[in-house]
């Protein structure tokens, strides 16, 4: 990188093992010349909360340009793009196709890939381990900024193996590189690694948040509080017309493995009932390799339409840059689902539909692992 102009994305939570940001290191380092620092959702600070959209800056102390990927588009700009010769990817994702950081990254991959300049992917630990594939497959006609290519919910890559992936697959031919991470082993869970978490986002605040996300983010396609606005999001959630009691009744009932649940009231301070009083329940997950994330949120969505069937709908659009189709749809990446819950189908019925995609993408996905 020496001698190169260099394009940075990241934000502040991309740090070194002892916690000094990228940005920091890069800009201290007086023979890398960082020219501009492109920031996904969230802003550069991770500050900013979901869907609000970030501007464009100028760090006058260093003398960087500082580019918004979540403004007023989520493509980058080209002319920017020609200002520099690589551009250096730091993100931590989230292990979750609908966590925007990693579209973010390809819609980068593909701008460059057409200049025919570099890319140097500085991988990080997929928080939920690198072994547990979960979730239906997007459909191509469902994607939008929350799955840009047909992966499932739960991918069990890293950043660096999940853009490489859909390099290969999409032949883009990027040139990316990849800083491959020491003593990270596919069966690690963030808390084996014995690294600090730091939020990416303001709702990410721990890894027991990050653990439930690929599930309970399915409730941002409903009116049901996903608990945005507490201190437990996604781990925590409701709505004013959920009796916790009889929730959590029908839901144990279930026996769903790995997890249990606890009856709670919360009032939100921001998004979905905002200062109202909300019955639901908290989420535990008391067994890692048995919980199954997207199947529990899937569950948790059908026994709450079942018991307030008056009460509960799905959300509508514009979401995440999309305007016509449902929120719900795009995030579970097709339609049938949510018509099969409509029908009462049971979970186990709907899982037993998409495992032929799920089953072919670890087939494919295979020769992109970097990892043992």
């Amino acid at each position: 990188m020496i001698g190169s102009r260099i394009g940075l994305c990241a934000n502040i939570s991309s740090c070194d093992s002892h916690l000094i940001p990228t940005l920091t290191i890069f800009s201290q380092v007086k023979k890398i010349d960082l020219k501009i620092v492109f920031t996904p959702e969230h802003g550069l600070y991770g500050a900013l909360q979901d869907q609000i959209k970030s501007y464009d800056d100028y760090d006058k102390k260093r003398g960087i340009i500082i580019y918004s990927l979540y403004g007023k588009s989520p493509v980058p700009d080209m002319h920017l793009l020609k200002s520099i010769d690589i551009l250096v990817i730091d993100l931590q994702d989230i292990g979750t196709r609908y966590y925007t950081f990693v579209w973010s990254a390809i819609l980068m991959i593909e701008q460059m890939a057409k200049l025919k300049k570099k890319i140097l992917i500085l991988d990080r630990p997929n928080p939920l381990n690198g072994v547990s594939v979960q979730g239906p497959v997007l459909e191509p006609k469902y994607i939008s900024f929350v799955g840009l290519y047909p992966v499932p919910i739960r991918h069990g890559m890293t950043m660096g193996e999940l853009c490489n992936f859909i390099n290969g697959e999409l032949k883009i031919g990027a040139q990316i590189e990849i800083v491959k991470m020491k003593g990270w082993s596919r069966q690690h869970y963030y808390t084996d690694t014995g690294l600090c978490w730091t939020c990416p986002s303001p709702n990410m605040p721990s890894f027991e948040t990050a653990f439930v996300y690929p599930g309970m983010c399915l409730l941002e396609g409903t009116n049901v509080s996903e608990g945005r606005g507490t201190t437990k999001p996604f781990e925590i959630f409701g709505a004013p017309w959920i009796d916790p009691f009889t929730f959590v009744k029908a839901i144990n009932k279930k026996k769903l493995p790995g997890t249990d649940f606890r009856p709670t009231y919360f009032i939100p301070t921001f998004n979905k009932f905002k200062d109202r009083l909300c019955g639901g329940a908290q989420i535990y997950v008391t067994g890692k390799k048995r919980f199954d994330p997207v199947s529990t949120g899937l569950e948790i969505i059908k026994t709450i339409k079942n018991l307030y069937p008056d009460k509960f709908e799905w959300r509508k659009p514009p979401y995440e840059f999309e305007k016509r189709k449902l929120p719900f749809d795009i995030l579970i990446g097709n339609s049938w689902i949510r018509e099969a819950i409509e029908k009462n189908k049971s979970i186990v019925s709907i899982k037993r539909r998409w495992q032929r995609d799920l089953d072919k993408f670890k087939r494919i996905r295979k020769k992109y692992l970097l990892y043992g």
